[in-house]
Order: C-alpha cells, then structure tokens, then sequence
C-alpha cells in the first residue's frame, strides 16, 4: 500500500488551518508512541478517548436535528470543505456522502512514522472522533467505507437515517 496525500487548494488560511490540524495530529502520534513504549495498546484508551471527545463535540457544537441536510452543514461547513478538499456526493434529508480528498492529520503521520499500517491505525482512531459526533444524533447511522490512510484516492463517509 502506498499513501498519496497531496492538497490541491492553497489558501492562506486554509493552509494556517491544516497546520494547526497537523500539529494536534502530531500531538496525538507522539503521545501514542510514547504510550506504546510503556506498554500501552492503542486501543487501551485512544479509543474512548477520542470518541468521548467526538460526543462532546456532537453534543456542544450541532444543531440537534433528524436531517441530514441540516447536519451536513455544519459537518461540512465552507471553511472544512476547503482544508479537507470534501466533495459533497450526496446530501438529502436521509443520506449524506462525503469524501475526503486530503487529510492533514495524515500528512502529520507520514511526517512521524513510515509505518503505514500505524498511519491507517492512528487514521481509524481518529475517525472515533466523527463516530463519536454521529452518535448524538440517534437517528443517524455513520459508515467509514475507505480512507487515505488505507492507501485509498480518499476518505469516504456515509451517514444515512435509520430507517424507522
């Protein structure tokens, strides 16, 4: 597998963005390596940590709503759109498709690890955070179908309403 990650929007602050991204992102790399050297499995705790963060983001930051319409404007707000270059597939009242062009949070990991199989485990942790936002919305389903890290052209999420 081989990861390609290459932004194609440059902007100002856009790129101020993706920097700040990349910097928590490295925050998070580093404090795993250094958990992993003293014993810790990743999963032990990243996990719950980082949905517990997504919940609450979840809960503070989103309008509360049944439409996905609704919540993909502020999932995918302009400002987002641009530094994750997110084409927006579909979005209607039940379906809401994303996809990722660029992630900063793996351009960090590349510049930390070579370990690709670390980058797509760090990848998938970090999308607990999503998870963690989809969760509040009870009637919504959230799916990871592919990811940059997994050497994929892009992030993939598709967040349907439950059917009743």
């Amino acid at each position: 597998m081989t990861i390609e990650n290459n932004a194609t929007i440059r902007e100002p602050h856009v790129d101020d963005m993706r920097s700040a991204i990349e910097h928590r992102a490295t925050w998070m790399y580093l404090l795993m390596d250094e958990a992993r050297k003293r014993g810790l499995g990743w999963d032990d705790f990243a996990r719950a940590a980082v949905l517990r963060c997504g919940r609450f983001h979840g809960d503070a930051k989103f309008e509360k709503t049944d439409d996905l319409t609704v919540f993909a404007k502020s999932f995918a707000n302009e400002l987002y759109k641009k530094i994750f270059e997110m084409d927006m597939k579909e979005v209607t009242k039940d379906r809401f498709v994303v996809e990722f062009h660029y992630c900063p949070l793996v351009a960090a990991w590349k510049k930390q690890t070579n370990d690709e199989k670390d980058i797509e485990k760090l990848c998938d942790i970090a999308m607990d955070g999503d998870r963690g936002i989809v969760s509040m919305f009870p009637d919504f389903e959230f799916v990871l179908e592919e990811t940059i890290a997994q050497g994929k052209p892009v992030c993939r999420i598709i967040i349907t309403r439950k059917k009743s």
